[in-house]
């Protein structure tokens, strides 16, 4: 089931006496960095999706649902949470390009037509997921193109569309680079399979709400007063990252069709990717500390994150968007719960000038967002 709290719900409950929802009790906290945010939650676009798991005495399991401003037709920039699906339907294509006789695998050695390094799709997913590498998630791009992308969200009732590259000058090519993988994970001359370059369909431009953002941005050094134009940029709302989360986790509890069909060795190795800490993957600890991408409980802080806390997500932060979309497992006291949300701090409305309210309100309120529900969660009785 799934609970929608609109804004006034959220304000007149916030002064009755009836019983709150999970999600309503901890919006209404008294503390500084929800309250603040919570004061003026439109300005923020803030939506939230929360999702309690319960288990019944056979191990079956079944979710409550609770969200916050959650509207598909309102526009906000997904930023590198798009890598999310992206990384797993890689995994789709490969195992269907082994269904057809390519004999090739997650760790097989792949380069593309103009780049440099050989690389694996195991190790591209590692480093999307553990440090956010947009070279990883462009490399990936390459393999699949924008119209299979789309295809497959569409297939897996997941709204969505997928157009461009991450920090590339070609962003928006429609053509894909040509790739080719090697034989026994080597680079030798020994090539396996060849996927030549994709010509993909004309992108359309978005048709949503709130698509025209801000009053001006920099556009070459020179500042540009009127708003930012995102009709032409990726599309991914908050329902369709919290879906995939679902999916990836718990893929028994949806219909064949809406499923990613990976095999089960390559779904563990990607479930290993989305917890993996960036000093576990072999990156510098100071620079990329704990947290570095995982915004719920523990953004605000640079501290270890406990060994029992897995935090298998996807987050994505660029033009004053900050996004998260996790399931959280607590080990050692038996909790799990799936958490999504979105919020937007871009005080003075101008884009691409880097003066983004990150650091001051927006990862601090993801931060105490996730420690409010999961002591909401520490407490819960669990169905049975």
């Amino acid at each position: 089931m799934r609970y929608h709290f609109s804004l006034l719900t959220i304000i007149v409950l916030l002064f009755s006496c009836s019983k709150r929802s999970p999600l309503e009790t901890v919006l209404a906290s008294d503390t500084e960095h929800i309250k603040k945010v919570m004061s003026a939650p439109e300005g923020y676009e803030v939506q939230i999706l929360y999702s309690q798991i319960n288990r019944d005495k056979k191990g079956a399991l079944s979710f409550v649902d609770y969200e916050f401003n959650v509207n598909d037709s309102i526009y906000f920039y997904p930023a590198s949470t798009v890598k999310f699906p992206v990384a797993l339907i890689a995994l789709e294509k490969l195992k269907e390009l082994q269904e057809k006789g390519v004999d090739i695998n997650r760790g097989s050695i792949f380069k593309t037509e103009l780049d440099t390094l050989y690389t694996s799709i195991e190790k591209e997913n590692l480093k999307i997921f553990a440090v956010s590498s947009n070279k990883a998630y462009n490399r990936l791009f390459e393999l699949l193109g924008q119209d299979y992308i789309n295809q497959k969200l569409i297939s897996k009732n997941l709204k969505g569309r997928i157009s461009h590259r991450l920090s590339a000058h070609y962003s928006h090519n429609p053509k894909t680079q040509s790739i080719t993988f090697f034989k026994e994970n080597t680079h030798d001359s020994s090539t396996v399979y060849t996927q030549e370059s994709i010509e993909n369909s004309p992108q359309s431009r978005l048709l949503l709400h709130k698509i025209l953002k801000g009053k001006g941005f920099i556009y070459n050094d020179s500042l540009m007063q009127k708003p930012k134009d995102f009709s032409e940029k990726n599309y991914l709302p908050l329902t369709s990252l919290h879906e995939t989360m679902k999916r990836i986790q718990f893929p028994e509890l949806y219909q064949e069709k809406e499923r990613f069909h990976i095999t089960s060795a390559d779904r563990a190795s990607v479930l290993v990717a989305m917890k993996t800490l960036p000093s576990v993957a072999g990156y510098d600890k100071k620079t990329y500390y704990d947290s570095y991408g995982k915004f719920f409980i523990y953004g605000d802080t640079k501290k270890d994150i406990p060994e029992y806390m897995n935090i298998y997500n996807k987050v994505g932060y660029a033009y004053g968007y900050l996004t998260d979309c996790a399931y959280i497992q607590d080990t050692k006291n038996q909790i799990e719960f799936i958490l999504s949300a979105t919020i937007h701090v871009n005080k003075n409305g101008t884009y691409n000038d880097d003066h983004y309210e990150y650091d001051d309100i927006g990862i601090p309120f993801l931060a105490e967002l996730g420690r409010q529900i999961y002591e909401l969660e520490k407490k819960r009785k669990k169905s049975k």
